[in-house]
């Protein structure tokens, strides 16, 4: 199992949409992240910067396979594409992330 940090912005007036939606996440997409091997998937939102950050624990062993088939999943990319505009990723993210990924440097049982 591999923690995983990940942070991206909020765009300003887009706070209550994005509570909104996260409210009733769609049963397919729930579906293909826990098909995805992730568990524990969180999301927390510090304001008033308007960030987001994501944990969750993944317990597979092709995190880059899961996570094109999560990408190739239909109904995951239909949400991605209402979620996305209400998201302002970091110019500093890596290429190829939306989600900028966080090194982890402290954990504790």
């Amino acid at each position: 199992m591999e923690r995983m940090g990940h942070v991206i912005g909020l765009k300003p007036g887009t706070i209550a949409e994005y509570k909104r939606l996260h409210a009733d996440v769609w049963p397919a997409v729930l579906n293909q992240i826990a098909n995805s091997n992730i568990r524990n998937y969180s999301i927390f939102l510090k304001e008033p910067e308007n960030l987001l950050f994501a944990y969750f624990e993944y317990h597979g062993s092709d995190f880059e396979g899961d996570m094109r088939r999560m990408a190739a999943d239909p109904e995951t990319r239909r949400w991605w594409d209402v979620c996305g505009p209400l998201q302002e990723p970091f110019t500093t993210r890596k290429n190829g992330e939306w989600w900028a990924k966080m090194e982890e440097v402290f954990y504790t049982a």
